[in-house]
């Protein structure tokens, strides 16, 4: 069965490229800027299901997303977090936060007002992202 993202995230998050394991995405939350790691593999539900090998891949995938929210954004703090509650596909948020934002300093998740970036303001932060993970050799821009 070949990979498919699950349609929740393809409605909540627009899509900046491919890592060689991971789909990146774009949360359309305008709250804080929040990117989620899709592993391409079929049928798994948690980081320990992937291989070994698959694992420290996703560890530099995320290595890269995390730096490049620090350089863009200057969060006070990086979360990461894989609830998949909602939706079992993995997927691995990484949400900068601020002292500033909504929901600071409980969890984003439940807390944020909901509101979802103007398509304008998406499109913007997804070519400000697309070009800072461009200087990695290893994204592709889809």
């Amino acid at each position: 069965m070949a990979f498919a993202l699950h349609p929740q995230l393809e409605q909540d998050t627009s899509k900046l490229g491919e890592f060689p394991l991971c789909t990146v995405l774009l949360n359309k939350d305008a709250s804080v800027p929040w990117i989620i790691l899709v592993p391409k593999v079929d049928g798994i539900k948690e980081l320990h299901q992937l291989s070994m090998d698959q694992q420290q891949q996703f560890l530099i995938e995320s290595q890269i997303i995390s730096k490049m929210l620090e350089a863009l954004f200057l969060p006070d703090k990086l979360n990461l977090g894989a609830l998949g509650n909602m939706v079992p596909q993995l997927h691995i948020h990484h949400v900068a936060r601020f002292i500033s934002d909504i929901a600071w300093p409980g969890p984003i998740w439940g807390n944020a007002a909901g509101q979802h970036r103007n398509e304008n303001e998406q499109n913007k932060l997804v070519n400000t992202i697309a070009i800072e993970l461009k200087k990695n050799p290893m994204f592709q821009k889809h």
